[in-house]
């Protein structure tokens, strides 16, 4: 496959993921600010914080009210990651290698970056409860991912759209964890309360956990979501799940068979899906859930960097060195 093609599966995959955590995250939050006492000043900064934009939006807003944290999250096209802007690079991405992808795929992509324009039209953010926007966005994402199941051949293509849809996930699943556990941890007499419950509450429900965490945990704990976001074998919104699924997502891509590793990309990718293997939640609280965190979200850029060295660029090395040769 040429490098050209694999990068633009690689990255739809990634928008996509992108598009649809934005969007659930946004929803979860505009939830749990009608459920909090009415004393509370609504926290929409802490969805500013998990994208990792939190000086591009400080350089152009004043303040962190809803109609402004929306807009900048779904809307603005001089956000990069905004939902308008990562709909439109997939779009763009999907347009370039259309021949790579089904009729079904390319239509239901065109027909949700139309969506979302005309939500922007109608300034969809300026409504009192936006809700349901972002709930067809995500059943839009989720459409799409079902027809990717069922329609496209396991070829490589394929597993490059996984693999960017695994490690975006693995990243936002981290960011969603550490806002909570960094920025919205109460003081000492508010843990184990009813608005600590809350917040851990919707935490869950902003990577669709909830249900699976109680059938598998029973109580809400700190700890206990913390391994299962982190650490947890099974929900495929893990970081470890993740990480696994990406990896094998590169054995595919190179044919290698799991022992080892053929290129530095699987060797850092092993490397970290080891580390959480073995990790324990406890060790991980005792010694600093933030840094934990920030050090995985480091290794998976460096991830990222090593697929793009090894499989994007490869036409570009290849004419250097022919080059040098010269």
């Amino acid at each position: 496959m040429l490098s050209r093609v694999a990068n633009s599966i690689y990255w739809l995959g990634r928008y996509m993921e992108r598009t649809e955590n934005y969007a659930r995250f946004i929803n979860v939050n505009f939830n749990l600010m009608l459920d909090l006492p009415p004393d509370l000043k609504e926290q929409w900064e802490p969805l500013i914080m998990a994208t990792g934009d939190h000086e591009l939006y400080k350089s152009r807003n004043l303040s962190y009210n809803m109609q402004e944290v929306i807009y900048f999250l779904a809307f603005d096209q001089s956000n990069p990651n905004s939902i308008i802007s990562s709909i439109s690079k997939a779009r763009e991405n999907a347009r370039m290698i259309r021949e790579n992808l089904t009729k079904e795929t390319w239509e239901k992509l065109n027909e949700t970056y139309h969506f979302v324009n005309k939500a922007s039209n109608e300034k969809v953010w300026k409504k009192e409860d936006p809700r349901d926007f972002f709930e067809e966005v995500k059943s839009q994402i989720l459409l799409l991912y079902g027809l990717a199941d069922n329609t496209v051949a396991r070829t490589e293509g394929w597993y490059f759209r996984q693999l960017g849809q695994y490690l975006e996930r693995a990243d936002k699943t981290s960011r969603i964890l550490d806002v909570k556990y960094h920025i919205l941890l109460p003081s000492a007499d508010e843990v184990g309360s009813p608005l600590d419950f809350l917040h851990w509450m919707a935490l869950l429900k902003s990577v669709t956990a909830f249900n699976t965490y109680r059938r598998l945990y029973g109580n809400i704990s700190p700890s206990g979501v913390v391994e299962f976001l982190l650490l947890n074998k099974y929900f495929p919104r893990s970081v470890f799940f993740c990480l696994k699924e990406a990896e094998q997502c590169l054995y595919k891509i190179s044919g290698a068979n799991g022992d080892g590793y053929t290129n530095s990309a699987e060797k850092a990718m092993g490397e970290l899906r080891s580390k959480l293997e073995f990790d324990d939640v406890n060790d991980i609280i005792s010694s600093g859930l933030h840094e934990y965190i920030e050090h995985l979200q480091i290794k998976i850029n460096n991830i990222s960097n090593k697929i793009n060295d090894n499989y994007f660029q490869i036409k570009d090395n290849f004419a250097s060195q022919t080059m040098g040769q010269e």
